[in-house]
């Protein structure tokens, strides 16, 4: 069962902050429940999660663990293949677990479950295998999915789109997102 919503996504290198895309976009009014993530399994994320034992770590090393686990069982899902998967939201669920009608585990990616073509799903895992994130948010209504598309753009996403139409948008100028003393009028009127 395919995810029936407008949605957009965003591609993003190894090396983005995801904390700050992530808080970007709830400022935005997209909330951490329908946002999906598929991580490559060389991120740094994957290698905490893979790693965590909070059994046997040590007392500050299980706290920092424990905090990023929390973090991730907040999104509506993130898939870490070969590593883990974490749902919260229905919808997510209903999408990602039920079984294709060709088979069990015909796309063990999700993301034709998502709505992705296989050939986009194929050209995703290939691509995030060997790094970085794709960051994925079902949309209320159609309109919500230009701003998304614009705030995946803002925060360093070097392809994004809407679902509907999976050629990217024109490139927009990024905002670099790095603590500076003052932020721009743009970054101010995303936080208003």
């Amino acid at each position: 069962m395919a995810i029936n919503t407008p949605a957009a996504y965003g591609m993003y290198r190894q090396d983005v902050a995801l904390q700050q895309v992530v808080q970007a976009l709830n400022r935005s009014g997209f909330g951490k429940e329908d946002i999906c993530m598929m991580v490559s399994p060389k991120h740094p994320l994957a290698t905490v999660v893979r790693e965590a034992n909070i059994l046997h770590a040590e007392r500050g090393a299980c706290a920092a663990t424990a905090g990023m686990m929390a973090w991730l069982m907040k999104f509506g899902a993130v898939m870490i293949p070969t590593v883990g998967l974490f749902i919260r939201s229905k919808a997510f669920l209903e999408a990602l677990m039920t079984e294709p009608k060709n088979g069990p585990y015909r796309h063990s990616n999700g993301l034709v479950e998502l709505g992705f073509s296989a050939d986009e799903a194929q050209r995703f895992e290939n691509e995030l295998g060997e790094m970085g994130v794709l960051v994925y948010i079902a949309c209320a209504e159609k309109a919500s999915t230009t701003r998304a598309v614009e705030m995946m753009q803002l925060t360093g996403a070097y392809e994004a789109a809407s679902l509907e139409s999976t050629l990217p948008y024109p490139a927009v100028k990024q905002i670099p997102l790095t603590l500076q003393p003052a932020r721009s009028k743009i970054m101010q009127e995303v936080a208003a």
